[in-house]
């Protein structure tokens, strides 16, 4: 093919059918239309080039880059461009090696490129040997700092600015405003005007961005009236990004003003109308936006699903979110990290792991979101192995982990009695250099630590923190001493938790739990009497369903709900099959100044039994129950709802505070790990009180335990339960071993009593022979 050149008027036409064929993407057409050109010259050849580029086919863009026996300046700054947009760093820095000369325009471009790649040491060595500066180059390497995390270098390198644009002020605004520095980028801001720099549209929106972040509201008021006299108020992203900044301030009235003063079509717009509902927890309203956005023709984004996943999140209505999913498959967006990593938070908050699962799986570039969304989520639901495989895949995908993720595996360990793994994730926290071991990090390590009853060894890992504990901590160790009732260490934790918080009204609520389990009764009440003077109020147990869009909540002992006199019938009914069953309500967790007839009631209407009963006559026979609450289910409505869902034939998922339950055919994917530890230890403790711990016994113990599969250490604080052995079935177990090591030490005390007595009397015969 030969390259010439020839009239302006032929050029023209040619180029004008030519950028036809390239802005449809219609590449090969165009391509023909090209070869049949009888002598293209640069111009055109540039432009075929160009457009294999932004379509992405750099190897026909080099092929015929190549062919060319004339290149200008202006080729070769477009085919390094090229090389670097289509991901080629390697070819765009040896095409920038050969240029026969090069301009401003070659350098920038290149420097952009290394920026773009993350090699930020050798942008910097090109931008120091540029012959010639220009602001643009400039420009580029603060927008490159800023765009590799390097903050500080950013603001140097902009002071050192011999001369600066709107675009340099710009940069510096938006750049420290999305690294978490909004206050100092209204500094900038308010620098820039003192300059005498015009704004522009793009300066105003990121200003009002920054003031949102800070919720600093004059000067987002000043700025708005700037914006209305200068004429951008109609400007698409000024209006999506002051509709976000008093949706921040909590002015939702002043963002639907903004949001009226024009019919907006542009899918930014209503996104920040839809999101700023969601921030002032107005969730139906953001949905309704959503519906509305449909309705008129204007299309989702990847955010607008986003913000409307999270609301239905919040108001825990998977039903909703499901009709959200559906309408992002029809646009295809099921894949998209964003959207997907959404749905899977969802799903996993609202009981449905599986369905996470697999939209996890569908998720086409998972970034770290969605590994720490899935990981998260397998840890909630008590899915330990689950959330390990998944770190292990994340860690082949080449995706580093960040603090999140080992909150996640560790809250896993702990929900799931993973000890030895628990520990080795806390001890690659403590040794890796690029993290940072936190609070949440350490309260977990605690939670693992006492539910595995070590909590002699938690208590030294709470002492020995590099920094204070917070309350977190603590009361993660308060927890651990109340599921293993231990007193001492109790007593210490609640100490440290009102020397922090003296009205701290969880803390009261732990430590009097640890005293009734113990049977202190007289130290429950001046723990009450002292909560109260204290003005703390203990949360009470509340328990709701979410059904065919609305939210039913009961209380226990509750009667307002207008189907009571049903839910409260159909409870008694499964009382009545509960005691055929053989179970025998645990009364220890009643309230210990009524009688055991009125003990037997209280626990029969905990706000979960009763929020299951109105979903056993509201809802299909055969379908899965999810109801939420916002304490801790207790040990007797943990065992009744096992009974119940095997009773009923269904599946019952219940969200405590601390993790997702779900109920099978009488097994809790918990492996009632809690409740055992529970049991036992109350049972320990209550041997302990009466029996010394010999050698002899110790051996007895440790033979029996090992039946169980449970591991002791030797000291009744140190209990490791392992297997899924029934909680009701090991508590048995237990009273037949403290029964044959009563009956052991009854035999012992009988044949010491008969030696001693055989020894008196002998002794007697020989006094009496002497005499």
């Amino acid at each position: 093919m030969g390259i010439s050149s020839f009239t302006q008027r032929s050029t023209s036409s040619y180029s004008s059918i030519l950028s036809d064929h390239l802005r449809t993407q219609r590449i090969d057409e165009a391509r023909l239309f090209f070869d049949t050109i009888p002598s293209p010259n640069v111009y055109l050849c540039t432009k075929m080039i160009g457009g294999y580029t932004e379509n992405y086919r750099l190897t026909e863009a080099l092929k015929l880059f190549d062919q060319m026996l004339v290149k200008d300046i202006v080729m070769w700054n477009l085919m390094v461009k090229g090389c670097l947009d289509c991901g080629d760093l390697d070819m765009g820095f040896k095409l920038f090696d050969e240029m026969p000369e090069r301009n401003v325009i070659s350098w920038t471009t290149m420097i952009t490129g290394l920026l773009n790649f993350g090699r930020v040491e050798v942008a910097e060595r090109l931008f120091l040997d540029m012959p010639t500066r220009d602001i643009a180059a400039w420009n580029a390497m603060i927008y490159g700092y800023f765009g590799n995390g390097r903050v500080e270098d950013a603001m140097k390198l902009f002071e050192a600015m011999p001369c600066k644009n709107v675009i340099s002020w710009t940069s510096m605004i938006s750049g420290l405003d999305q690294h978490g520095k909004s206050h100092e980028a209204l500094f900038v801001f308010r620098k820039m005007v003192d300059s005498g720099v015009e704004l522009t549209s793009s300066t105003f929106s990121c200003v009002i961005t920054a003031c949102a972040n800070v919720v600093d509201l004059c000067l987002g008021f000043q700025v708005h009236g700037h914006i209305f006299k200068q004429g951008y108020l109609f400007d698409v992203y000024i209006t999506a990004s002051l509709i976000t900044f008093y949706a921040n301030c909590k002015l939702m009235d002043d963002s639907c003003r903004v949001w009226n003063e024009k019919m907006h079509m542009n899918v930014v717009v209503w996104t920040a109308l839809l999101t700023g509902y969601g921030l002032n927890g107005r969730h139906e309203d953001a949905l309704k936006v959503l519906g509305d956005m449909l309705r008129n023709g204007v299309l989702p984004n990847q955010s607008s699903f986003t913000s409307a996943l999270n609301s239905c999140c919040e108001m825990e209505a998977v039903d909703l979110g499901k009709e959200i999913h559906a309408v992002a498959v029809k646009l295809g967006l099921q894949t998209d990290a964003f959207v997907g990593n959404s749905l899977v938070v969802l799903y996993s908050e609202c009981g449905n792991m599986n369905e996470g699962v697999g939209i996890f799986n569908e998720i086409a570039d998972k970034n770290i979101v969605s590994w720490n969304s899935i990981i998260v989520g397998c840890a909630q639901h008590g899915c330990g192995m689950w959330a390990l495989t998944f770190f292990s895949q994340m860690i082949r995908a080449e995706v580093d982990p960040d603090d999140i993720t080992f909150t996640g595996l560790l809250s896993a360990c702990s929900h799931s009695g993973m000890l030895q793994k628990g520990r080795n994730f806390f001890q690659y926290l403590h040794h890796s250099m690029s993290l940072k071991v936190k609070f949440e990090h350490y309260a977990c390590m605690v939670d693992i630590l006492g539910r595995s009853g070590r909590l002699v060894e938690a208590e030294e890992l709470v002492k020995n923190m590099p920094m204070k504990a917070n309350l977190s901590v603590w009361l993660a160790l308060l927890s651990g001493c109340r599921m293993h009732s231990n007193l001492e260490v109790a007593e210490r934790a609640a100490k440290s938790i009102f020397d922090l918080d003296p009205n701290c009204g969880a803390a009261y609520v732990l430590l009097s739990n640890v005293y009734a389990f113990a049977g202190r009764w007289n130290d429950v009440g001046r723990i009450r009497g002292k909560m109260k003077r204290s003005g703390s109020i203990k949360q009470p147990g509340c328990s709701w369903v979410s059904l065919k869009g609305s939210r039913h909540e009961f209380l226990s002992g509750d009667s307002s709900h207008h189907l009571s006199e049903k839910i409260y019938r159909k409870l008694d009914w499964l009382g009545e099959k509960l005691k055929e069953t053989g179970y025998i309500p645990d009364q220890r967790f009643a309230l210990h100044d009524v009688d055991d007839e009125q003990k037997e009631a209280i626990l029969s209407y905990h706000s979960e039994r009763l929020a299951i009963g109105f979903c056993l006559i509201s809802t299909v026979e055969g379908s899965t129950i999810t109801v939420m609450k916002n304490l801790r289910v207790c040990g007797d409505c943990h065992s009744a709802i096992k009974l119940i869902a095997k009773l009923v034939g269904r599946e019952i998922v219940l969200r405590d505070s601390s993790r997702f339950h779900h109920f099978r055919d009488g097994f809790c994917s918990c492996r009632d790990y809690c409740s055992k530890n529970l049991a036992l230890a109350v049972l320990i403790n209550q041997f302990s009180q009466h029996h010394p711990w010999r050698k002899s016994n110790r051996e007895v113990i440790n033979k029996k335990l090992n039946e169980l599969r449970i591991e002791y250490d030797g000291d009744h604080k140190d209990l490791n339960l392992q297997g899924s052995e029934n909680a009701e079935g090991i508590k048995q177990k237990m009273y037949g071993l403290m029964n044959e090591i009563n009956k052991r030490d009854d035999l012992k005390k009988a044949l010491n009593d008969r030696k001693r007595s055989v020894k008196e009397q002998n002794s007697q015969s020989r006094t009496a022979m002497k005499r």
